[in-house]
């Protein structure tokens, strides 16, 4: 199920109330009650309203991040394009959707702490799609290759918010710095770190991680292919560092 009509059927059986369902009401407006005749459906699972709030959220709060520091650069709205097209390959429908939502938020009165407290709520069983969401935020504040001192005021705030790692920070920080691939960073230890304890790291973060793993737990079908490349990244790193052991 797309993550559109989803939204728009989850308005209709289940208001989730609070700025993301203001959001979603200033989005989908008129059409709810068409779409709402069409399909019957009364109430909906927890996956189905995660997946809503997930991407109405998401594209909220890039507007407001990419915001805070005064003004929309071009390099993000480039970046807000690639994640669209690209990254979650959204139709027509859902590009109209993932618009709506950034140019609204752009210009609301919310606040992006209020639009992630929420989010943070209704995925509480689910911090590692809060992760997910997290590494997106930060690879468009990355975007014009700067980390704008509002934004990075943000970011930090995100993490207590989420209730996620908050060296998490740092280690993208690290890593889009240097660009480079550092596996203790991956997944999540330092070079000090003794090899049972960074196996057992691998191993939950192997779990965590998988693709049918965060699927289940109401993960947007869009976002399969940033699970994979999460999921491969884990995996190598850790075969890096158990060559470098038994070197």
């Amino acid at each position: 199920m797309s993550f559109l009509k989803t939204a728009l059927f989850y308005m209709i059986g289940s208001a989730i109330g609070g700025p993301i369902g203001g959001l979603l009401a200033a989005i989908v407006g008129s059409q709810i009650s068409a779409r709402a005749s069409a399909s019957g459906r009364q109430s909906f699972n927890s996956n189905e309203q995660q997946q809503a709030a997930f991407f109405a959220t998401l594209f909220a709060c890039l507007a407001k991040l990419a915001k805070s520091d005064g003004h929309i650069s071009q390099e993000e709205i480039d970046k807000i394009d690639v994640y669209m097209t690209e990254r979650f390959k959204f139709g027509p429908e859902q590009r109209d959707f993932a618009r709506k939502a950034f140019n609204h938020a752009k210009n609301d009165t919310v606040s992006y702490e209020d639009y992630a407290t929420q989010l943070a709520s209704l995925l509480k069983t689910n911090k590692n799609s809060l992760v997910m969401f997290y590494e997106l935020l930060f690879e468009l504040a990355m975007a014009d290759g700067v980390l704008d001192k509002q934004e990075a005021v943000l970011l930090k705030k995100t993490t207590s918010i989420f209730g996620i790692d908050p060296n998490l920070f740092d280690r993208l920080k690290q890593q889009f710095a240097e660009s480079t691939f550092d596996p203790y960073a991956v997944l999540g230890v330092d070079k000090k770190t003794p090899f049972t304890e960074i196996k057992k790291a691998y191993q939950r973060k192997r779990k965590e991680f998988h693709p049918d793993t965060l699927i289940s737990k109401g993960l947007p079908e869009e976002l399969l292919a940033k699970a994979q490349e999460k999921f491969i990244r884990v995996q190598e790193a850790y075969k890096i560092l158990e060559k470098k052991k038994n070197e």
